[in-house]
């Protein structure tokens, strides 16, 4: 059965238009039974899509798209704007906190246009999640983009030695 891992809704600013209620009816029309949230930068929407998707009987997978910065989070200069989407699920209660600790540092101590975690941040708060190699907005669907096939290995290998081989997927 199918089951969308990657969706925005409209707490994606500027980038969803999906309304919970709406998505849920949809979701029920196809027979689907389960979903993921997975805003960009955000978790604003979790407590209705979580509310809702119980109330309709589908399983709430509880996600978020964020941005990876090149450098350190806590540099915000010119020298360090660049970033790359990473889908992150929550696999146990444990991720769901790890989520929160990641989401919340990206605000408190990353933001610089975009609110951003980076990779050592990422490696001290992986443990209860899944990650997605995202959209082509990802580090390693860039590096593919641009030929560098070796790079891109190294990137998805340094993934699976942050989340575990059975929690990183392309």
């Amino acid at each position: 059965m199918f089951a969308h891992l990657h969706l925005h809704t409209q707490f994606s600013l500027l980038d969803g238009a999906c309304r919970v209620d709406r998505l849920f009816d949809r979701l029920q029309a196809l027979g689907q039974t389960a979903c993921a949230i997975t805003d960009h930068g955000a978790m604003y929407g979790v407590v209705d899509f979580y509310k809702e998707a119980k109330k309709r009987g589908i399983h709430p997978v509880i996600g978020c798209e964020v941005y990876i910065s090149q450098g350190d989070r806590r540099v915000k200069d010119e020298t360090n704007r660049r970033y790359n989407h990473l889908v992150l699920l929550c696999e146990s209660q444990e991720g769901y906190r790890n989520l929160i600790k990641l989401v919340s540092a990206s605000h408190l101590e990353g933001f610089y246009y975009k609110p951003r975690i980076d990779k050592d941040l990422l490696a001290q708060h992986s443990k209860g999640l899944i990650a997605l190699s995202a959209c082509l907005k990802g580090d390693i669907n860039e590096t593919l983009m641009q030929d560098k096939y070796d790079e891109a290995r190294r990137l998805a290998y340094q993934y699976r030695d942050i989340f575990g081989k059975e929690n990183f997927y392309l």
